[in-house]
């Protein structure tokens, strides 16, 4: 199969791809928190709001005729770069490369009533900077990081590709 085959069946496929990737990754993640009880810090879950929505941005391609594939290509290659973003940040704040500001755990104590009274019914939030799983060394949002980049540039190939209807 040569290049340019590829090439079209990636376009021709390519929102039925992005909402498998984007399903898989919604898997892995939910599997790993509920099935291994990896707990989730807030940049972990804010990672998952890109997949969530270009999966229903596809879901809305692929139901609704007429729709300018060009163009929602283009939309789904900017959010899996600012998911990229995103995934960047959070390895920076587990590595210590700077402080997250986003997440509660590492925030300093509170001295107003209403949140002290409220804490025993919240969760404690896991740290951002924690790692709970490597492989090779690497952390999920490390991982994420090259996922979301190799997405983003399928989808800026398919959105280059893909004509206008």
């Amino acid at each position: 199969m040569n290049a340019m085959t590829l090439s079209r069946i990636l376009v021709r496929f390519f929102f039925w791809i992005m909402l498998g990737a984007s399903s898989a990754a919604l898997a892995y993640a939910l599997i790993a928190q509920y099935a291994f009880g990896f707990e989730p810090c807030l940049l972990c879950q804010y990672q998952r709001i890109p997949y969530w929505t270009v999966a229903g941005i596809c879901l809305v391609e692929l139901c609704v005729p007429g729709i300018d594939r060009k163009g929602v290509a283009g939309l789904i290659a900017l959010v899996f770069a600012c998911g990229a973003a995103l995934a960047l940040y959070h390895v920076g704040v587990e590595q210590h490369w700077w402080q997250a500001g986003a997440c509660a755990a590492q925030g300093g104590m509170s001295f107003n009533f209403n949140d002290f009274s409220a804490a025993p019914v919240k969760p404690i939030l896991k740290s951002c900077d924690s790692i709970d799983w490597t492989l090779f060394g690497l952390s999920m949002a490390t991982y994420n990081v090259a996922v979301s980049v190799v997405l983003a540039l399928i989808a800026l190939h398919a959105a280059r590709n893909t004509k206008r209807d």
